[in-house]
């Protein structure tokens, strides 16, 4: 009503009506549009007096991963345990198994322990889809004193949050997650062989469970972790590998995702592993642009007499994000320069380099490294349809690895199974 006898009135009246302080139509209104209140002036009808409405609250802080909120629901149907010498990896799982989930309103919730079983996911979940999941490889021993250890589980922790991150799933709390894997492990003692050699392999997982379709930014997701017991690498001795150098697939490239640990890494590699193994050969070297990168699903070291004639080991660099960054290998790289024998380097060689080094018999050991395995000697690399033999010990032509490699595998080995006190073997 106020509006329309407003505009109704004459020019003159409504200005004397504007200017009137004393009008009781001069009153308050808010701007919808634009968020602001407008008051009425205090000083003259013509000014206007905005005031910024009030920011909305911050948004809550999202819960972190807590473990003094873990449930524990115990197994009624334990397992019957397999015989440890016929364990074949990655076959057998332990009675119970860890979860927890995230969303983007909440955070980190519902963190439980529970028995080994399916998990419950939408078939429209982004894991499924667009390769939203990243995981870790790790063990757990029982040492002579039955005690339980694990091997620099903070590696693992910080490289799982890296992959993480890279792909928008949530990181967390790394101690957090190691008192769940701990208490699990306590729950789950009894499945890790007490026999050196033996062990029980860690698998933590994350993956983007949103159900819907669309390549996005994770809005829900599942960290995980299943446990399974494993036998010795090479139960019968070591056994050194012959390796295809690929010159066609490459597991990755420069600014892409080979340097963390995520599913598209891998499920690529398995037709160029099989049309391998077809030729005869035990696994792919990986090769972009003729630049030596990994082995398998291992990374690789070559001891060698460089170009100016010093023994050197060396092993691909990390900087191109070409390389995982394994824990097996940062701890080898530790260990060789703590040694000073010889020069240590982290830099690039093409398979042309080491071919013609191979003529020229300056190779003196090459080897893999990993969780799996420790180390895995090499015995020939087949380039271009030329089989590359390596000597694995020119000492010894019987050796099924070599001296330097042995060494490795030996110290890694004590100090994993707690044979010596070393800061990275954790007890728990």
């Amino acid at each position: 009503w106020y509006q329309r006898r407003v505009r109704a009135l004459p020019a003159k009246k409504l200005m004397a009506l504007q200017f009137s302080r004393n009008s009781k139509l001069v009153s308050t209104m808010v701007s919808r549009t634009a968020g602001f209140a407008v008051a009425p002036s205090s000083v003259s009808p013509f000014a206007r007096s905005f005031s910024v409405a009030s920011p909305s609250a911050a948004p809550p802080k999202l819960a972190e991963l807590d473990m003094s909120k873990l449930r524990i629901t115990a197994t009624l149907n334990p397992k019957a345990k397999p015989d440890h010498k016929k364990l074949l990896f990655g076959k057998t799982f332990t009675d119970h198994m860890f979860q927890a989930h995230w969303n983007e309103k909440v955070g980190w919730h519902s963190p439980e322990i529970l028995p080994y079983g399916p998990i419950q996911i939408f078939p429209s979940a982004a894991a499924l889809h667009y390769g939203l999941e990243c995981f870790e490889g790790m063990k757990a021993y029982r040492d002579r004193n039955g005690q339980l250890r694990l091997f620099r589980p903070d590696k693992n922790m910080e490289r799982l949050n890296r992959s993480s991150t890279r792909l928008t799933l949530p990181a967390f709390n790394g101690e957090e997650l190691l008192k769940a894997l701990k208490t699990l492990l306590r729950l789950d003692r009894d499945w890790i062989p007490n026999e050196k050699g033996y062990s029980v392999y860690i698998r933590p997982f994350a993956i983007a469970t949103q159900a819907e379709l669309g390549v996005a930014p994770v809005r829900e997701s599942m960290l995980g972790i299943v446990c399974c017991p494993v036998g010795p690498y090479y139960p019968e001795g070591f056994k050194a590998v012959s390796l295809f150098a690929d010159s066609v697939h490459i597991r990755a490239a420069p600014g892409g995702v080979g340097g963390y640990k995520v599913g598209g890494n891998y499920g690529p590699t398995v037709l160029p592993a099989i049309q391998a193994s077809k030729k005869g050969f035990t696994q792919v070297l990986w090769l972009y642009n003729d630049f030596i990168t990994e082995v398998g699903t291992m990374n690789i070291f070559i001891y060698w007499i460089n170009e100016n004639g010093e023994k050197e080991l060396m092993t691909p660099p990390l900087a191109e994000g070409t390389i995982l960054p394994g824990v097996t290998r940062l701890s080898i790289l530790e260990l060789a320069r703590q040694s000073n024998e010889y020069k240590v380097s982290e830099r690039s060689i093409t398979m042309t380099t080491f071919a013609e080094a191979v003529k020229q018999k300056r190779i003196l050991e090459c080897f893999g490294a990993g969780t799996a395995a420790i180390v895995s000697p090499i015995k020939l690399i087949n380039y271009k349809d030329v089989d590359y033999h390596i000597p694995l010990d020119k000492d010894d032509p019987s050796a099924t690895i070599g001296p330097l490699a042995k060494r490795f595998s030996d110290q890694l080995m004590a100090i994993q199974y707690g044979d010596v006190d070393h800061p990275w073997s954790v007890v728990f």
